[in-house]
């Protein structure tokens, strides 16, 4: 039978208890790189973090995804039997092979079809969009839409010198999350529009490699190395990509930013933040700020903000929500809902 709307359900998050503030991190920065002359204070005021959350030490990203699974289907009343598909979208993984969707509804007591998307930060809000596909061409009734993100594995806590620390700067402000949504079949409107664009020339601004990757023998095996970003190129790409993206979708609804409830926008820096609010014309009052007590959230940020937003009050059933997304490749989209 096929549908015509795909409505959200609930949302939730997972953060967990242990936090690193970014004071405790320069801290332990300076007693492993004791030759390095970090100003304490660089990091925050160059990206706006305070703090950041660390998952436990036997914690893997399907288990932060699957807290938070959990969590949504409890506060929801729906039993893991009950979805028919999950979509895992966190950038982080359990595993190469097989999909981390797999891990995740066996440890939730789903039996499901499964699988994995990922396009950096803009993991989840793709999930969304080919949920949506998916629900309203009447393929499948109720999608769970999970992510679990456990970037500080990676942080690199010895750096070789000033020029290294830049390079690597951008994985001091990442934090370990788990996330869900649930989406189902609805005879009104939830999802409302979703557009992407993509600035692919720009994709070595911001880069997490496969070091020793190749045929040739090595004596190293591949292993993944720390995020290299580039600010400036990274922001001259976000930059490049037609804003149009954004405001299409409003023009044919109707629709100006003041119109939204609240509006999720993800968000790697404060000063990016605003700097990407003000040249698309989003009102700062309306964003959900989450970047300085939570840190990166990286794919897990729009649903983090979105949990937040309707966990305040600040977003009701019936208001509007846009989901802004920016990732590295670089790429840029956004989802229009109706809560």
């Amino acid at each position: 039978m096929t549908v015509s709307h795909t409505r959200l359900v609930g949302v939730a998050a997972h953060l967990p208890e242990t936090t690193l503030t970014t004071a405790e991190l320069e801290d332990r920065l300076a007693a492993h790189n004791p030759d390095l002359p970090l100003r304490r204070g660089l990091i925050h005021d160059h990206s706006g973090v305070r703090r950041r959350h660390i998952a436990l030490p036997h914690e893997k990203p399907s288990d932060l995804a699957a807290q938070a699974a959990r969590r949504l289907l409890e506060d929801n009343d729906v039993q893991a039997a009950d979805l028919d598909l999950i979509i895992y979208a966190g950038v982080s993984s359990d595993a190469v092979e097989p999909a981390t969707g797999h891990i995740v509804a066996a440890k939730i007591g789903a039996c499901c079809p499964v699988f994995d998307i990922r396009n950096a930060c803009n993991s989840v809000l793709n999930a969304l969009q080919v949920a949506d596909v998916l629900i309203t061409g009447g393929h499948h009734r109720r999608v769970l839409i999970c992510c679990g993100e456990l970037p500080t594995a990676g942080t690199p806590w010895t750096v070789a010198g000033d020029e290294e620390f830049v390079r690597v700067a951008a994985s001091y402000t990442v934090s370990d999350v788990g996330a869900a949504l649930l989406l189902e079949a609805a005879d009104e409107p939830g999802v409302l529009a979703h557009r992407f664009a993509a600035y692919s020339a720009g994709w070595q601004a911001a880069v997490a490699a496969v070091d020793n990757l190749t045929t040739d023998f090595l004596p190293d095996r591949p292993s993944l190395g720390p995020l290299i970003v580039d600010s400036g190129e990274l922001v001259r790409g976000i930059g490049s990509i037609d804003y149009g993206v954004f405001h299409k979708p409003l023009a044919d609804l109707g629709l100006t930013w003041d119109d939204f409830a609240a509006i999720c926008v993800h968000q790697a820096t404060l000063p990016t933040l605003w700097w990407f609010c003000d040249q698309v014309g989003i009102p700062p009052g309306k964003v959900v700020v989450t970047i300085v007590q939570h840190g990166n959230l990286v794919a897990a940020t729009l649903l983090v903000q979105l949990a937040r937003a309707v966990g305040s009050g600040q977003v009701k059933r019936g208001d509007l929500v846009a989901l802004v997304g920016l990732a590295s490749g670089a790429s840029a989209g956004i989802v229009v809902v109706r809560w």
